[in-house]
C-alpha cells in the first residue's frame, strides 16, 4: 500500500529532478524572460480556481513595497496560490459552500484550509465574492465538524467513502465523509481561530447559524471528552504501518497520560502520533481558541451559558499548562515542554508544524517578547532541539513527518513572524529567497545542504504563510522590505 509519506516523496522526488519542471499544478516552469525578468507562474487567469479584484490590487500594492525583484516575485506567486488552485466555491441547500483542498491531495484538512485563507481576511470587508468565499468554508466546516468532530480531514462529497490509499483500512469509526481520522486538538482550533478572525474583519454574521452554533457545541463536548477525566473515550485509531508515527499504541488509545485537566491528543499537527498525548502547544491554542469562541457566541447568539463553559475551560487548561507543561533548569528559570503525560515525564523538542512552541506568540497566547516564550523558542532554535538542522543552505526546523536533514520553510516564516530583530528577519527571508529550487513556491521542507531535493510542490499553505509574512513585514518593517 502506498503511504502518504511514499507519496508525497514520490511527488517531491520527480519535481526535484529539475528544478524547472512542471509541478503537479500544471504552473509554468521558472524560467526568465530574454529581458532578465521574471515571468508569473500563476495560472492563466481562465484557469484560476477564484479571482478577486481586491487581491489583485493587494499584490501589486505589496510588491511595489519590495525592493529585490525576486522577493515580490516570490510574493506574487505564493499569496494567491490558495486561490488560484485550491478553492472550488459552490453552493448546498442555496448558500455558499466552499471546499479548500490542500494542495496535491484532493482532501480538506480543517487545519490547513483555515491557514490557507487566513492571509484574505483583511481584504474580505471590502470584497464581496471573499465573503461569500469564507462563507462558504465556515459553513463547510461546521458540516465537517457535525459529522466527526474527531477526524482531521474530509471530502468534497459529505456522504462519500475515503479516497485515500493509505486511510482505507484504519481500525477506527470511520464515518461518510470523512477522508482521514486522526485525532488532533488543533484541528478544531483553526477553524475557530479563522471563524472569530472573519467575524472581527467583517461584522458579517450571516454564516454563524443554528448549524454553526451546534458544531461549536459539538467542539466543547469534545475538548471535554478528551481531559479523559472519565476514561478513555470514544476514541480510538490504529493503523497497519510500518512507520510508528502513523499509528496509536495501546490499543489505539494513545501511551499512559494522567488527567491533569489538559487535553489528550493522539495526533500532532503534522499528523504524525504524539509521544506523550497531553501536546502543550495544541493545549496552548485550544486556551486562545476557546476564549475567542466564548466572546463569539456571545455576542452572536446570547450564548452566555456556553460562553462562560468555554471559559471555564479555557482556565481550566491554562492552569494545567502551568502546573504540569513546564521543564525546570538548574538556573531556575523555565521553558515550555512540547508533551507531557501528566506523570512527570515531559518531552523538549520543536516541529515545524503549527500549532509549536516557536508558533505560541503567533496563535495569540503570549506576546513575542514573553520572556518564558523567548526561552522556549531559542531552545527550540537550537541544538536542544533533535528536529533543529543547520546546514549549508539553511537553518530551520523539522519533524519526524520527513525525517532527519529536511527544514520546512514554515518554521523560517514562523521565526520571521515572531522575531522583532530586523537582522533576524533578514536572514529569514535571505533563506526562504534562496530555497525554492527555482520553482517559485515554497515547499513542505527541503534538504539542509541541497535545496533541490524537496518534499511538496504544491502546499498551498506554506504558499499562504509566506504571503501572510511578506504583507506582515510591509506593516512592521517596511523598511527592511525596500530594503531587502
Amino acid at each position: 500500500m502506498l503511504t502518504r509519506r511514499d507519496m508525497l516523496k514520490l511527488i517531491g522526488s520527480t519535481a526535484a529532478t529539475s528544478a524547472f519542471a512542471l509541478t503537479t499544478q500544471g504552473m509554468a516552469a521558472a524560467v526568465s524572460s530574454a529581458s532578465g525578468a521574471l515571468i508569473s507562474h500563476r495560472p492563466p487567469p481562465a484557469k484560476r480556481k477564484f479571482t478577486s479584484a481586491v487581491v489583485e490590487q493587494e499584490i501589486a500594492r505589496i510588491q511595489s513595497k519590495i525592493g529585490d525583484p525576486e522577493l515580490a516575485w516570490l510574493f506574487g506567486n505564493c499569496y494567491p496560490n490558495t486561490l488560484d488552485t485550491t478553492v472550488h466555491l459552490d453552493t448546498l441547500h442555496g448558500k455558499p459552500d466552499t471546499f479548500v483542498v490542500t494542495g496535491d491531495i484532493d482532501a480538506m484538512w480543517l487545519r490547513d484550509s483555515s491557514a490557507q485563507v487566513w492571509p484574505y481576511l483583511p481584504l474580505a470587508a471590502k470584497d464581496k465574492s471573499l465573503r461569500r468565499l469564507f462563507q462558504g468554508l465556515i459553513r463547510r466546516q461546521a458540516l465537517c465538524i457535525s459529522i466527526d468532530s474527531y477526524a482531521n480531514a474530509f471530502l468534497p462529497d459529505p456522504h462519500g467513502k475515503t479516497t485515500l490509499d493509505w486511510a482505507q483500512h484504519d481500525l477506527t469509526d470511520m464515518k461518510p465523509g470523512v477522508a482521514e481520522r486522526k485525532w488532533e486538538i488543533d484541528s478544531l482550533c483553526w477553524p475557530i481561530r479563522m471563524m472569530h478572525g472573519y467575524w472581527q474583519a467583517t461584522g458579517d454574521r450571516t454564516p454563524f447559524d443554528d448549524d454553526w452554533r451546534a458544531s461549536m457545541h459539538k467542539v466543547l463536548a469534545t475538548f471535554r471528552e478528551q481531559q479523559r477525566k472519565h476514561g478513555h473515550g470514544p476514541y480510538h485509531f490504529q493503523r497497519s504501518s510500518a512507520i510508528p508515527t502513523d499509528t496509536v499504541p495501546l490499543g489505539g488509545y494513545g501511551n499512559p497520560a494522567r488527567p491533569v485537566g489538559l487535553i489528550f491528543s493522539m495526533f500532532r499537527p503534522s499528523d504524525d502520533a504524539c509521544i506523550y498525548p497531553l501536546f502543550v502547544p495544541a493545549n496552548a491554542f485550544a486556551v486562545v481558541s476557546l476564549r475567542q469562541l466564548a466572546q463569539m457566541s456571545r455576542a452572536l447568539h446570547g450564548d452566555h451559558a456556553f460562553a462562560a463553559d468555554c471559559e471555564a475551560l479555557a482556565s481550566e487548561v491554562e492552569t494545567a499548562l502551568q502546573q504540569h507543561a513546564l521543564i525546570r533548569a538548574a538556573d531556575g528559570t523555565d521553558v515550555w515542554a512540547y508533551e507531557v503525560d501528566g506523570y512527570g515525564n515531559q518531552l523538549f523538542m520543536d516541529d515545524a508544524n503549527i500549532p509549536s512552541l516557536s508558533a505560541m506568540a503567533y496563535l495569540g497566547f503570549c506576546k513575542r517578547d514573553d520572556a518564558r516564550y523567548q526561552r522556549t523558542r531559542t531552545q527550540a532554535w537550537s541544538p536542544r532541539n533533535p528536529y533543529f538542522f543547520s546546514g549549508t543552505a539553511a537553518q530551520g526546523i523539522g519533524g519526524p513527518h520527513e525525517g532527519l536533514r529536511m527544514i520546512w520553510p514554515m518554521s523560517i516564516m514562523v521565526r520571521a513572524l515572531t522575531s522583532s530583530d530586523a537582522g533576524e528577519i533578514r536572514q529569514c527571508l535571505h533563506w526562504l529567497k534562496t530555497t525554492h529550487a527555482g520553482t517559485g513556491f515554497m515547499h513542505e521542507a527541503f534538504d539542509q545542504d541541497d535545496p533541490t531535493h524537496f518534499t511538496r510542490p504544491w502546499f498551498a499553505w506554506a504558499n499562504s504563510l509566506f504571503g501572510e509574512l511578506i504583507v506582515d513585514l510591509a506593516g512592521r518593517h517596511p523598511d527592511l522590505l525596500r530594503r531587502a
